[in-house]
């Protein structure tokens, strides 16, 4: 099993900046893809920003040249930083991992339990 610890939420004004930060644990053999997720009030869970065991980088069309994701490979963990926040960036922000436990065992995907973003005059 892998535990997910997110942290770094807050509510900040608009065209402020958060960092968002997610560290892995548990029965970890190796981590694919890790990413972040948000989910706004009424709608559904969205896709932000993916990163690749290699470093290749996805981001979704609203966050592109605002947002930058990263990760540590020796600890376990990816980032988010969020810069030019916006009213609409109001979400839970959900991380999500591939892992696998072991060189035989298949690749699940582990979600934290979401640390809430809030962006308000």
């Amino acid at each position: 099993q892998v535990q997910l610890v997110e942290s770094g939420g807050g509510l900040v004004q608009p065209g402020g900046s958060l960092r968002l930060s997610c560290a892995a644990s548990g029965s970890i053999f190796s981590i694919n893809a890790m990413g972040w997720y948000r989910q706004a009030p009424g709608k559904q869970r969205e896709l932000v920003a993916t990163i690749t065991s290699g470093g290749s980088t996805y981001y979704a069309d609203s966050v592109k040249g605002r947002f930058t994701i990263s990760r540590d490979h020796a600890k376990n963990m990816v980032y988010l930083q969020m810069n030019s926040l916006k009213p609409e960036d109001t979400a839970v922000y959900y991380c999500k991992v591939e892992s696998k436990r072991a060189i035989w065992a298949p690749v699940f995907d582990y979600w934290g339990q979401g640390t809430q973003v809030t962006v308000s005059s």
